[in-house]
């Protein structure tokens, strides 16, 4: 498996650091579950005692939240771990089954054609959620922007949009700058773990018909 979006330094940093939530923890968990690079890099961070986050507030954590995260990864690369209600989504690698079994799931629930989503029940902000997105292959999501942050690890398939291809294990961090239109690839469906703060915003005419029945 090759990784080629990461995380930005500064969330990395902020993981090591324990000043995410635990919905961004878990995201930026799944990555590392992806991506050695990435896991030597927080192994340096914890090391060396982190670095300096004077702009960033810390945020209300499980105590064990990234212990639980970096144990979860480790235990991983050993055997299988099946979730605790024995549910397997078909796809995922067996670390990110075994970093999802802790949480409650709630239903799939559609979102639009071919597209349904599931919520997490994992810690996190005030107005945040977190969830799965589930897209079969070919569907293109509609041209959207964000009112807060998006942090979004891709867990089987892929999608593209202008800034690139994600694959599994990559990261897309997204913001009320970011304008984009994801593209599922065809040949299968794409599922992801997001942590979302604010909600979606669609663009353009088609956006604002559809607005009221997006629930996201």
């Amino acid at each position: 498996m090759t990784v080629a979006h990461h995380p930005t330094e500064a969330t990395l940093a902020a993981f090591a650091a324990g000043t995410l939530d635990e919905g961004r923890m878990l995201v930026v968990a799944a990555h590392l579950a992806a991506c050695p690079d990435c896991r030597k890099t927080v192994r340096l961070l914890e090391a060396t005692g982190g670095v300096m986050l004077d702009d960033l507030s810390p945020a209300d954590l499980a105590a064990d939240g990234l212990a639980r995260a970096m144990a979860q990864i480790d235990r991983s690369d050993a055997a299988p771990v099946a979730p605790r209600r024995a549910e397997v989504i078909p796809g995922l690698l067996p670390a990110h089954q075994a970093l999802l079994a802790p949480y409650d799931m709630g239903p799939w629930r559609w979102v639009g054609p071919g597209v349904s989503w599931r919520q997490v029940d994992a810690p996190t902000l005030p107005g945040g959620r977190v969830f799965l997105l589930k897209a079969a292959a070919g569907t293109a999501l509609p041209d959207h922007t964000h009112t807060g942050t998006e942090l979004t690890c891709v867990l089987t398939g892929a999608f593209r949009h202008e800034h690139g291809r994600y694959g599994p294990g990559d990261v897309d961090e997204a913001d009320d700058d970011v304008d984009h239109t994801p593209v599922v690839e065809a040949g299968s469906e794409c599922i992801c773990l997001v942590a979302m703060q604010g909600r979606l915003k669609l663009n353009g005419l088609l956006g604002k018909v559809l607005q009221p029945f997006v629930r996201l």
